[in-house]
């Protein structure tokens, strides 16, 4: 699934960047080499650093 149809970004390469490290839409786009247009996607790239955010603090406890 596409999570940015201006750049091309698929929700892998997003969770890939995600793994890498990146904790904010601008770093996800950047280790895409991208860059934001529309910006519609941003809201999606915080709600998956989000999510994986979550998921670690509760796989840590």
């Amino acid at each position: 699934m596409y999570v940015c149809n201006c750049n091309g970004i698929r929700e892998r390469e997003v969770r890939a960047a995600i793994d890498q490290g990146a904790t904010r839409p601008a770093e996800v786009f950047r280790r895409c080499g991208a860059a934001p247009q529309c910006a519609k996607c941003v809201c999606d790239m915080r709600d998956m650093i989000a999510e994986t955010r979550e998921a670690l603090r509760y796989a840590a406890e």
